[in-house]
């Protein structure tokens, strides 16, 4: 019963922190597009600070796992996270972000294959297929609609399109890098048991260095954050603090809760409820974007965003193996 208990609180963790941190960051990429390095910063910075006070208390824990083991992981984990916050600086918008990482079941059915030797059921390809045509749809109705902003100029346009592109192949990349990840975390827990909290603090402590390489442009928007519009906290007596800012802060508290009760909820439940549970939580979180922010959707993108969720439920045969 108690795990139960641990297990459903997750997964409430899971949709308020995952759906928060989506709303947060696109009203802040709205506003600033290219803060998507301080963006990434602020969460790897935030999240190894709490797992050096709570998991590795103030660095007296014994560590399960050794750093060479985390080395790839590490590196990884930084570049899939750059990848995919950076690319809202390449006018890739909210929606289509979402719709391409909700595809991640072809990468790991792609490296499954190539690197675990693993074979599938015909259910299982057809998924794949109905994902990847519904990506298709997505990314080509996405395309003509950045053709339509700059319609009036011939080089604008050529330049907004490359750019979109670039975004796009570093959203696919940053997928499969990401499916490999997941692998190479898979034969990690299984030489060295779960030490998923571990994991989580490590991934975000070593990559930090790194963005020293990046500190001009994370500098830069971080002094815009600064200087944003004032916002008034009428909850904390009206104390006034710039609007970038507190978005900022409101996405890297949410994106903690996100991905701590995600690790967590990998360690109580199986792959097939989280695959679940994830699927949901970016279908709320789309259908969310679409509504709030009023982002647009034609209806090829109800089209193509149903196929790439129909698919993933079909993956997991989440029905079936409820029956």
């Amino acid at each position: 019963s108690a795990m139960k208990g641990t297990a459903y609180l997750a997964i409430a963790s899971v949709f308020v922190g995952c759906c928060g941190a989506v709303v947060f960051l696109e009203s802040l990429v709205k506003l600033d597009p290219g803060a998507g390095n301080l963006i990434t910063a602020a969460q790897f910075a935030f999240i190894a600070l709490e797992g050096f006070i709570f998991t590795a208390k103030f660095g007296f824990s014994k560590r399960v796992v050794s750093l060479r083991d985390y080395a790839l992981l590490v590196a990884m984990f930084f570049l899939t996270s750059v990848c995919n916050n950076y690319v809202f600086h390449l006018n890739v918008g909210m929606t289509l972000h979402m719709i391409i990482r909700g595809g991640s079941l072809i990468s790991n059915m792609c490296l499954g294959i190539v690197v675990l030797k693993r074979r599938y059921q015909l259910r299982q390809y057809v998924a794949v297929v109905m994902i990847t045509i519904g990506i298709f749809i997505c990314t080509y109705f996405s395309s003509r609609q950045v053709l339509e902003v700059d319609a009036g100029a011939d080089f604008k346009t050529a330049g907004a399109m490359f750019w979109w592109l670039v975004g796009v192949l570093l959203l696919l990349l940053a997928l499969f890098i990401s499916s490999y990840m997941g692998i190479t975390q898979e034969l990690l827990y299984r030489k060295h048991g779960k030490c998923a909290r571990e994991a989580l603090y490590f991934t975000h402590l070593l990559p930090l260095p790194a963005f020293l390489c990046l500190h001009d442009n994370i500098r830069s928007h971080w002094n815009l954050a600064l200087a944003s519009e004032p916002y008034t906290l009428h909850w904390l007596g009206g104390v006034a603090v710039p609007l970038l800012l507190f978005y900022l802060v409101g996405n890297v508290l949410m994106q903690h809760l996100c991905i701590s009760s995600v690790y967590y909820l990998s360690t109580e439940c199986s792959s097939l409820t989280v695959t679940f549970i994830l699927t949901l939580r970016k279908f709320v979180s789309l259908v969310f974007s679409i509504v709030y922010f009023r982002n647009p959707f034609t209806l090829y993108h109800w089209l193509g965003t149903l196929l790439v969720f129909a698919g993933t439920l079909l993956f997991a045969d989440v029905f079936g193996a409820r029956r």
